[in-house]
Parts: structure tokens; sequence; C-alpha cells
């Protein structure tokens, strides 16, 4: 268990700077041993860095592609407005690509494709580009204070929590989504107590959930995976908080592997299995769960944890999330409110002001 005396704040995990037109980003692959930052200058840059974890978590990836939007070319430009608008709709179809189950990227990348072209020179399209870019920013720490705020409500009297991956304050623009229900009753004075998976392969909890705990002074135990089943049986958890990638019509949740069989043991242990998560990772042009296009990652990945040679292994198979169906799902805590037992009707009411 590890908790400071004295909190720290989080590093910004994404800025723009100005002066040099590049977007800064927080280097998520050296946390927790190192703070480097990412300076990228290109619309590949920012490809790379999300293909490659430098910057990590949905909405965090769909403001980071919106700022990699801006970087399609550089104010004073000689180009004329058509080829600077071929140019930006090119890098948003290329930004695209580069995670397909995270549906924030894409909503972030619809948002800035609606920026209009029309009657406008070269450099004010950018600057509406970049504005644009930071609306979607600064919306995203609006929306993760307001599921802290009903997140915190919804949670009660509870006060040990488990969680899994990192949806916190790394993974946003904000406090994170299923963290910032804990950040905001830390704030609130409230003690609690937080369990972080590992999250194999990549332990994104050990090396991320804990670290930003940790610096907020949140108590917080790191267990393996594997684990989970006696924590869930012997450590009076309150509830299973986690984030979301992408939620369907009906509530089917796709969050990193290793999210589905916890809430199968939060359902045989009668925990509550509780989902926090944006309107912007709803996707209502799909229901089932099985629609959602799961992400396979390197073998690498797998291997070198431990460190093997990939040539020692049979076989790796490495999906990056799975799905949990909504009847596993306890709730969803939104920005605009909390789904009690998820379903298409109840999502799409709720959703009904904002889609």
């Amino acid at each position: 268990m590890s908790s400071n005396a004295i909190a720290e704040p989080t590093p910004d995990i994404i800025r723009w700077n100005a002066v040099a037109c590049q977007l800064r980003l927080l280097d998520q692959t050296r946390l927790p041993g190192e703070i480097v930052h990412l300076d990228c200058a290109t619309v590949q840059d920012v490809w790379d860095a999300i293909v490659k974890l430098g910057v990590r978590g949905a909405p965090a990836i769909g403001i980071a592609a919106a700022y990699g939007v801006c970087l399609a070319f550089k104010p004073q430009t000689d180009e004329s407005i058509g080829e600077v608008e071929i140019r930006v709709q090119g890098a948003i179809e290329f930004l695209a690509t580069s995670r397909p189950t995270a549906v924030n990227l894409f909503w972030a990348l619809d948002r800035m494709r609606s920026v209009s072209a029309d009657h406008a020179t070269p450099n004010q399209y950018h600057a509406s580009l970049l504005n644009k870019a930071h609306q979607i920013h600064d919306q995203d720490r609006q929306l993760c204070d307001a599921i802290g705020r009903f997140g915190a409500d919804r949670l009660g009297t509870g006060r040990r929590f488990l969680t899994h991956c990192n949806a916190g304050s790394l993974a946003t623009g904000g406090i994170g989504t299923a963290l910032a229900p804990m950040y905001e009753l830390h704030r609130r004075g409230e003690a609690i107590e937080v369990f972080a998976d590992e999250t194999r392969p990549l332990l994104q909890g050990s090396r991320l959930t804990a670290w930003e705990l940790s610096r907020a002074g949140i108590p917080v135990t790191i267990i393996t995976d594997s684990m989970a089943g006696c924590v869930l049986r012997d450590q009076r958890i309150d509830a299973v908080i986690v984030g979301a990638d992408r939620i369907t019509a009906r509530g089917d949740v796709a969050n990193k592997i290793g999210t589905y069989p916890l809430a199968v043991l939060a359902k045989y242990h009668c925990v509550p299995f509780l989902v926090a998560a944006p309107h912007s990772t709803f996707d209502l042009s799909m229901t089932s769960g099985a629609d959602i296009p799961i992400e396979q990652r390197s073998v690498a990945e797998v291997t070198g944890v431990a460190g093997w040679s990939g040539d020692t292994v049979p076989a790796v198979f490495n999906p990056a999330f799975d799905v949990t169906p909504a009847e596993l799902v306890t709730a969803i805590i939104t920005d605009l409110g909390v789904i009690e037992s998820p379903s298409e009707a109840l999502i799409r009411q709720l959703l009904g002001r904002t889609v």
C-alpha cells in the first residue's frame, strides 16, 4: 500500500505549444521511472505517439488526434485554401487509422472534420481548427468533473474500490473517468482506498494508476490480475469501477483486456460493477458488443514482459480489449447522469439531448 503525505499534481499529458506550433505529450511509456515529453511537429508524430501508447486512454487519444489535425499545415502557408483543406482531410483519415477500438478518437476527428474552410484564408482555417481542438480539450475537463460528481454521489458510503487499467488523469484531459469519483471523494475529505489490478501485459494499473493515485495522496494497493477474485472475496470491496473505450447502444462495454473476467467475478461476489465514461464514448450505431472492432497488439508486448524471445513462444494472442455484456454492468456513470441497469432505452433516453 502506498500514499504520499503531500499531494503532487499529475504533469500535463497534452499541451499545445502555440509558439512552436507543436503538440507536447507526456510519454506514458516511460512512466513511472521518468517524466519525458514528446514534441510532435507533424501528423505522423502524433499518429506514432498514439500507436506506440505514448498517449493513451480513449479521451486523451481523441484530444491528441484533434490537435494532430492542426499539424497538417503551418500558419503562413503559401498554399491555397483548397490545397490546405485536402491536406487536413487527409490528416483526419490518417489519424483515424491509429487505433480502431476507442470511439472517442473518431468522435473527436468528426468534430474536426466539421470545421468549415468556406470563405476562409489558410490562416483563418488553421485558427478555426485549433479553436475546435481547444474546445474538445476543455470540454473533456468538464466531462471528467461531471463524472466525478455523479460518481461520488452514486458511490455513497463506499470506501474500498477495485479498478483495472488506467482511467484517470493520464487517460483524459481532466481528472479521469473511472478515477474521477475517487478524486472527488478524496476532495470531499472522504477516506478511501483503491486496489489497482496490474493490468497485463503492459501494466497500466501498476505503472500508471498506482503512480497517479499515490501522487494525489490516495492509498493504493497493487495486485496482479489473477488476485482480483480473492480480493473481491476477502477485502470487502464496495465497488469495481472501470473506464470504457466504446459502449454500444444496449450497454455492452469494450475496455482494456481483463475487464470482462473482472465483471464476472464481481457478479459472483455480489459487488457492484460500475463503468465510468463520457457521453462521447457511446456508439449508438452499434447494438451488440460483438460488432466492436478489437485491436490486436504486438506479440512483443506479451513476450517482452517476461523477457522471452518470441522464437521460444509457439503462439501469442494479444487483444488490447475485451467486451463486457450489459447484463454484467450494474450502472454506467456519465457526465449526464447515472444509468442504472443499462438498457438501450435508458441509454438513448439519457443521450437524447446530445446525440
